[in-house]
């Protein structure tokens, strides 16, 4: 499971997203970016995070440490701006935390390089999570001593808005024309060779028993959490065995 810490300080706001993400210190004295429950996207964005950041990296994918953060409201008292008063208060419990990169730099598809191995195995993950927000202009990627990390995958697996659609969802294309990596020649068939057969549904399992049942309480549809950590398997299952064949727009920018 997540490593579970308690939040200690409430440093700073980061303004970089729409969701108003802070800065804060743990009673492990470590540095954490936090995401809320309480923020405008709700916890099924904070659900696609754990999913897509700990199957990223058991694919070999660098993201940053995610933890479980234990939020007492008090902590907002102090907060001089209301905005940050009233998320605070609304994200008592258990919040989403990623170790903070301290001097990582935003990627910049001009100013640094990527081969295509790794470009391609970094397409083909977010064909399969359905990532639409790693464009050029908005990439949600870091280089941090000297190497390429992952961030912000709330806006992934579209489908978990609405399950009923979920499977329809699932097996739509993915156009990558605006996608951050592809001017560097992604080797995607490589990628979809070497990562597809390592998404099972054992490894999908494990990922999805990471999601802390509180996000998953209540979701209509579902008896259980369990229930509905099954439905995230399903469509990534289903998804990793052909995305590649489904991948669009590289053609266009080769």
């Amino acid at each position: 499971m997540l490593k579970e810490v308690i939040a200690t300080r409430y440093i700073t706001p980061l303004r970089e997203g729409g969701s108003l993400p802070g800065l804060v210190e743990a009673d492990d004295f470590g540095t954490y970016v936090m995401k809320f429950t309480g923020a405008g996207q709700g916890r099924k964005t904070l659900v696609a995070e754990v999913v897509c950041g700990e199957l990223a990296r058991r694919l070999g994918l660098r993201v940053p440490r995610l933890v479980t953060v234990e939020l007492d409201p008090v902590l907002g008292l102090g907060e001089p701006e209301q905005q940050v008063q009233d998320l605070l208060r609304s994200s008592g419990g258990t919040n989403l935390g990623m170790d903070f990169l301290s001097g990582a730099l935003g990627f910049d598809p001009l100013a640094f390089e990527v081969g295509p191995e790794e470009a391609g195995h970094v397409l083909w993950f977010d064909a399969l999570v359905n990532n639409v927000d790693r464009s050029w202009r908005n990439p949600n990627l870091l280089m941090w001593q000297g190497e390429l990390w992952l961030i912000d995958h709330g806006a992934t697996m579209i489908w978990h808005h609405n399950w009923p659609g979920a499977e329809a969802s699932a097996a739509r294309p993915y156009d990558a024309s605006d996608h951050a990596l592809a001017r560097f020649a992604p080797d995607v068939a490589a990628a979809a060779a070497d990562l597809a057969p390592r998404v099972t549904e054992d490894l999908l399992t494990e990922v999805t028993a990471e999601i802390p049942d509180a996000w998953l309480a209540g979701e209509p549809g579902f008896d259980t959490a369990d229930d509905l950590r099954r439905a995230y398997v399903r469509p990534l299952l289903a998804r990793a065995a052909a995305v590649h064949e489904r991948i669009t727009g590289i053609e266009e920018v080769a």
